[in-house]
C-alpha cells in the first residue's frame, strides 16, 4: 500500500507545472554547459594539433636544411622544446626500432620512462633517400593539461547544473506561488457551505481571472445546493403531514369492525403511507449527504425483514411463488429503520416482481441480508450496472424508471454498506446487502 502511495506521489510530481519548470531549467542548463564543454575541448584540441604540427614540420625542415649546410658533427642546431636526431644513409641501422619504417609526417607515440611513468610525444619525420631526420616533441604536459581541463569542465558542468536547479526552484516558486495559493484556497472549500471569495486575494492577471471565474462558479453552485436542500426540506415537510393524516385515518379504520377484504385494502393503504414516509426520510438524508443515526437508534433486521415479507405478499399473490424468511442470526444495526426499510424493501420488492414461479428467500445472517429468487436471472452486464441510475436490465418489464436499485446503491455509499447483485445458475439472482465490517 505504501509503495502504491509513493508511486502516485512520484507520478503527481512529474506532472506538476512547477516540476516541469524546474526540469526545463535543469535540462537547458545541462545541455548548454555540455555543448560549451564539448566545443571548448574540440577547439582546444584542434588548435593545439594545428599549432604543434605546424611548428614540428617547420622545425624538422629547418633542421634538415641546416645539416646540409653544416655537415660537421659538432654543428649544433638550437631547439627550444624539441630533441632531434638525424641519420645519414650509412647509419640507418642505428635508428631506434620504433622509429624505423615511419613515413614523412608527424606521428603520435608513447614510451615508458625510466621512473615507470608514461610519456607521450609527437615525432616529426623527414624521410629522404639520403637522410632521415627526426624531431621529437614531448606533449606529456599538454595531455596532463587536457585532463585537467576536462576535470575543470566537469566541475563547471556540475556547477552550472546546480545553479540551473537552484534558479529553476527559485523561479518556479515565484512563478507558481499564485497558483499554489489558489489551489490551497480551493482545497479549503471542501466541507464548507459558505466559501469565501478568492479574487480579492490575487492580482488582476491570469490567476486573478481564474479566481474570479471560480468565485462565480462557486456562488452558482452554492446557490443551487441551497435551493435543492430547501426544496427537499419543504417537500419532506409538506408530504409528511398528509401522509400522517392518511396513516392515522387508516389506523382508526382498522380499529373498527371490517370485512376481511376491506381490512386488507386498508392495510395496504397503511403500508403504503408508512413506505412513503420511510422513503421521504431516506431521500432527505441522501440530498443532505449526511447520516442520521438518531439517539443511537438500532434496527432489528430480522423483525424488519419479516415485516417487509408481509408487505410484499400481495406482489406474489396469484403467482406460483412462495416467499419465506430464514433467520440465521438476529443482528441489530446502528442505523435508522427507515433507511433499512427502503434499502431492503427495494431488494425484496424487485425479487418478488421478477419471479414468476418458484420462491423468494430472505436470509438474515450476522453481517448481511441475502435475497435469493428463482426469477429469469440477469446477464453479467445487467449485474454490473444494476445500481446505475436509470438503468433497466434486458429482462425488465413494465414502466419502471430504474431508480429503486440506484437509491439502494446511494444509501449503501452513505452508510458504508456493500450492495451487490449476482446471477444464479441455472436461473435467478442473489441480492446482498452487507452492513457488517
Amino acid at each position: 500500500m505504501a509503495s502504491d502511495t509513493g508511486s502516485r506521489t512520484r507520478t503527481r510530481f512529474r506532472h506538476r507545472l512547477r516540476s516541469r519548470i524546474v526540469i526545463a531549467f535543469v535540462v537547458f542548463g545541462t545541455l548548454l554547459t555540455t555543448a560549451f564543454a564539448l566545443a571548448t575541448l574540440y577547439l582546444r584540441d584542434r588548435l593545439e594539433n594545428e599549432l604543434i604540427i605546424e611548428n614540428l614540420q617547420a622545425e624538422v625542415d629547418s633542421f634538415a636544411a641546416f645539416k646540409r649546410q653544416n655537415p660537421e658533427p659538432d654543428a649544433q642546431f638550437a631547439f627550444e622544446r624539441f630533441s632531434a636526431a638525424i641519420y645519414g644513409a650509412h647509419r640507418f641501422a642505428n635508428i631506434p626500432l620504433e622509429w624505423q619504417g615511419l613515413e614523412s609526417g608527424v606521428h603520435d607515440l608513447t614510451e615508458r620512462a625510466a621512473d615507470g611513468s608514461t610519456r607521450h610525444y609527437k615525432l616529426a619525420v623527414r624521410a629522404d633517400a639520403d637522410i632521415r631526420a627526426f624531431l621529437r616533441y614531448d606533449v606529456t604536459q599538454e595531455e596532463l593539461g587536457k585532463r585537467q581541463m576536462i576535470g575543470a569542465l566537469g566541475l563547471a558542468l556540475a556547477g552550472f547544473t546546480a545553479v540551473a536547479l537552484l534558479v529553476g526552484l527559485w523561479s518556479s516558486r515565484r512563478v507558481m506561488k499564485p497558483v499554489t495559493d489558489l489551489a490551497q484556497r480551493v482545497e479549503d472549500f471542501v466541507g464548507r457551505s459558505d466559501p469565501q471569495p478568492l479574487a480579492p486575494h490575487f492580482a488582476d492577471d491570469e490567476v486573478g481571472q481564474l479566481a474570479a471565474a471560480l468565485d462565480g462558479y462557486a456562488g452558482r453552485l452554492t446557490e443551487l445546493v441551497r435551493r435543492d436542500r430547501e426544496f427537499n426540506a419543504d417537500v419532506s415537510h409538506e408530504l409528511r403531514t398528509p401522509l400522517a393524516v392518511i396513516k392515522g385515518a387508516a389506523e382508526l379504520i382498522l380499529a373498527g369492525e371490517l370485512q376481511p377484504k376491506l381490512r386488507e385494502r386498508v392495510q395496504r393503504i397503511e403500508r403504503a403511507a408508512r413506505q412513503c414516509t420511510d422513503l421521504i426520510s431516506a431521500l432527505l438524508m441522501l440530498s443532505r449527504n449526511e447520516r442520521n443515526v438518531g439517539a443511537g437508534e438500532r434496527t432489528d433486521i430480522a423483525r424488519l425483514c419479516a415485516q417487509l415479507i408481509e408487505d410484499n405478499r400481495h406482489t406474489v399473490a396469484g403467482k406460483p411463488v412462495g416467499i419465506r424468511l430464514e433467520t440465521l442470526a438476529e443482528p441489530r444495526v446502528l442505523a435508522p429503520e427507515s433507511v433499512f426499510a427502503v434499502a431492503l424493501g427495494n431488494l425484496v420488492s424487485n425479487a418478488c416482481k421478477y419471479t414468476r414461479e418458484g420462491e423468494v428467500v430472505v436470509r438474515v445472517l450476522e453481517d448481511r441480508v441475502e435475497v435469493v429468487d428463482t426469477g429469469p436471472g440477469l446477464s453479467e452486464e445487467d449485474a454490473a450496472r444494476a445500481f446505475d441510475r436509470g438503468y433497466r436490465g434486458s429482462a425488465a418489464t413494465g414502466t419502471g424508471g430504474g431508480i429503486g436499485l440506484a437509491i439502494v446503491g446511494r444509501l449503501g455509499q452513505l452508510y458504508g454498506w456493500r450492495v451487490s447483485l449476482v446471477p444464479r445458475r441455472p436461473n435467478g439472482a442473489t441480492a446482498t446487502l452487507v452492513f457488517g465490517r
